[in-house]
């Protein structure tokens, strides 16, 4: 098949052009200017940019925390990130207490088929032993050359001290580490405080999760690496006083990544105020003005190395089951169809970061670090994942007016512009004026070791 997208502003992370795409198969063979291909599709991209697709760090379909199962699977949560430009995710694949890795491989494989978007897995580590480091090796071979270990959740957590060994034993296999960076004991403790002294619905949520409780977790995951001469990357960063954390890293010389999410640029802590403020309880929970103007910054900066959405649905029903209870609240938000435009609106548009770099922190930051050969960049040879994004069209988005299968958004009242008018998946023309035509195309991306970028 070939397809040619004339008349577009092709925009890389490292600069921009009006030019023509040539597709051909599930690769770009050309991009210039006056292309022609006798017989080929055309799609019109004039008044468009023409961008790398957009890859989603930090996913969470088909989840069961064993009170709730997540409101998205990957049908209905793919469906939604390709119709948001975002043609691949990682999503994690957990390992179960006393199972193995190749198992949650196994069953996040069998999930995911019938994703309308690509797809690839962090494998996230429950248990830290020796059976789960002999099946590193294997884990390399199947293309997953990422993991997440937290820090938090009785059924999840790893000590210090395996968190030390995992970062070393990741390292021989060219792995990166992600962490979810909290004190586990400290909120507990804070968390009875905090109903004790009357603060049971949402608003108690951020109260026993303030700010020190993730810095406290980042720097001592800061040392650990250290000692374990290993890079590591923070997930869903919240706050300035992390970020502080993180920079003290890097100035000793360490290589740290850092992911943030729109939750984290856009909303505060306020909205646990709200009537439905149990729809905002995630952690970490929203933080205040200060903290998002110091995210702001380092994106700006270029401190930030990605943006994923810890996109992780419920239905008001089941936040509203423990409404009295925030500690029981199933944490999590929906956010993987809206990131393209609220980074748009609330990024480029607002003039806090360029275009580029919109690119950078989207498609070329996740697919280098990651291991995603020959994605994120629109470039001859490149994989044929590309985003025809209209920058003028507006709109708001609403709890109910969108693909995912939850009924509420985070996000719902915030005015957006541009969207992802046409979307190509491995060289098919997947989306077309908005709709999704092709649904179901999605392909597991085996993945190489990390790509330094620090």
């Amino acid at each position: 098949m070939e397809l040619l997208i004339q008349n577009g502003i092709v925009v890389n992370a490292d600069g921009r052009m009006q030019a023509d795409v040539l597709v051909q198969g599930d690769r770009i063979a050309a991009v210039g200017a006056g292309l022609s291909c006798p017989g080929a599709a055309r799609i019109d991209a004039e008044g468009c940019f023409v961008l790398p697709g957009f890859i989603d760090t930090h996913t969470h379909f088909d989840l069961d925390t064993g009170s709730a199962r997540t409101a998205d699977d990957f049908i209905t949560g793919g469906r939604a990130a390709l119709l948001g430009g975002t043609t691949a995710v990682l999503d994690f694949a957990t390992q179960a207490r006393g199972g193995t890795l190749q198992e949650a491989f196994d069953a996040w494989s069998e999930k995911a088929r019938g994703c309308s978007c690509n797809y690839g897995f962090h494998m996230a580590i429950a248990q830290w032993d020796a059976r789960t480091e002999a099946e590193l090796p294997q884990m390399t071979r199947l293309g997953v050359t990422s993991y997440k270990l937290y820090m938090v959740y009785d059924g999840l957590r790893l000590d210090d001290g395996a968190i030390y060994a995992a970062l070393k034993a990741a390292k021989r296999e060219g792995a990166l580490v992600g962490v979810h960076c909290e004190n586990w004991d400290v909120l507990n403790r804070r968390i009875a405080e905090v109903k004790a002294a009357g603060f049971t619905g949402p608003t108690g949520h951020p109260r026993s999760r303030p700010a020190p409780v993730e810095a406290e977790a980042v720097a001592r995951l800061m040392r650990i690496a250290e000692l374990a001469e290993a890079p590591v990357s923070v997930v869903h960063l919240s706050t300035a006083e992390g970020l502080s954390e993180a920079r003290r890293a890097r100035a000793r010389g360490q290589e740290v990544y850092l992911e943030t999410c729109p939750q984290y640029l856009l909303l505060t802590e306020d909205c646990y105020a709200a009537p439905d403020g149990e729809k905002y309880v995630m952690s970490p929970p929203l933080r205040t003005e200060a903290d998002k103007a110091a995210l702001w910054a380092a994106l700006a900066a270029g401190e930030i190395d990605y943006i994923g959405t810890d996109h992780c649905s419920f239905t008001m029903a089941q936040k509203r089951a423990y409404a009295h209870d925030f500690a029981r609240i199933p944490n999590g938000g929906a956010g993987v169809q809206h990131r393209g435009q609220l980074l748009y609106t609330y990024g480029v548009c607002a003039g806090r970061i360029t275009l580029e770099q919109m690119v950078q922190l989207l498609s070329a930051g996740p697919a280098r670090c990651f291991g995603m050969d020959g994605r994120g960049a629109v470039a001859p040879g490149m994989a044929a994942d590309v985003v025809v994004w209209d920058p003028g069209f507006t709109g708001v988005i609403t709890d109910t007016g969108t693909a995912h299968n939850c009924d509420n958004s985070p996000f719902a009242g915030l005015a957006v512009r541009g969207r992802a008018r046409e979307v190509l998946l491995n060289g098919q023309h997947v989306v077309a004026e908005g709709a999704l035509i092709a649904p179901g195309c999605g392909r597991y991306i085996p993945r190489k070791g990390y790509g330094r970028c620090r």
